[in-house]
């Protein structure tokens, strides 16, 4: 047992989980699109990092560390990005920044996360972003289209764990806890049906296997389940489709 307590504080409470569960989730597109390198996958595991870090410590009396660990964590990506990339990918980088800014910062007044019913809509944007622009030459509207509604549906269970504390509206607290489910089915269902239409077939049933296992992640969702359902299994299923990749390509 306190094992089990000091892996879910170094590995799920410092936000490492999260971050490399979103890099796996775009490696899978990187692969399946043929743009995989190991300088983007770093850029993308240190820009979800430090985004993390940021939003859950920016107000607590390590604000300071944390600033200037986002600094470095900055300097770091644009390296990677002028050595390994180009001056455009560095701009979509700056754009993805600033969006993640603008989701919960001390300095402003109104940020996204207060804005009623917005907050699971701009997660999925901004992870969508980073899989169909961020990675790729051009914008990938399928790819944008498969990772905002699959992070989106994703999003809508900690909302139901969240629903008693939260004190912005949000749809479990608006609609209750089995109608958010249904969103969450369909946002899953579409993104699915996105994915046979649009990737190669290996990466289609790697997704479809991934929205399997998510339906059922989803119905047991509950506001009484223990965190660590959410942070570490709901957190899980975006790291499903190239978990299933592998085991297809390999064994």
């Amino acid at each position: 047992m306190n094992f089990l307590k000091i892996l879910k504080k170094t590995v799920i409470d410092s936000q490492i989980y999260v971050s490399v569960m979103g890099t796996l989730f775009a490696v899978f597109f990187m692969k399946e699109q043929n743009t995989f390198r190991f300088p983007t996958i770093l850029l993308i595991f240190i820009t979800y990092f430090s985004g993390y870090i940021y939003t859950k410590y920016q107000y607590t009396k390590h604000f300071l560390k944390i600033l200037a660990l986002n600094a470095a964590a900055g300097v770091i990506c644009a390296f990677l990005i002028i050595h390994n990339h180009n001056e455009v990918r560095l701009l979509k980088w700056f754009v993805i920044v600033i969006l993640g800014l603008l989701y919960n910062s001390f300095f402003l007044d109104v940020y996204i996360r207060k804005i009623p019913l917005l907050k699971v809509f701009y997660v999925g944007l901004v992870w969508a972003l980073v899989n169909c622009w961020l990675t790729l030459w051009e914008f990938n509207l399928p790819i944008f289209l498969i990772s905002f509604f699959f992070i989106t549906a994703l999003v809508l269970p900690f909302d139901i764990r969240d629903m008693k504390s939260d004190t912005v509206e949000t749809f479990p607290k608006m609609i209750g806890i089995q109608n958010t489910k249904y969103i969450a089915y369909l946002l899953v269902f579409i993104s699915v049906i996105l994915a046979i239409f649009n990737l190669k077939l290996i990466y289609a049933t790697a997704f479809f296997l991934t929205g399997i296992i998510t339906f059922i992640l989803i119905y047991f969702s509950e506001n009484k389940r223990d965190d660590t359902y959410f942070s570490f299994w709901i957190e899980t299923c975006s790291a499903l489709p190239f978990l299933f990749l592998l085991i297809m390509e390999y064994f």
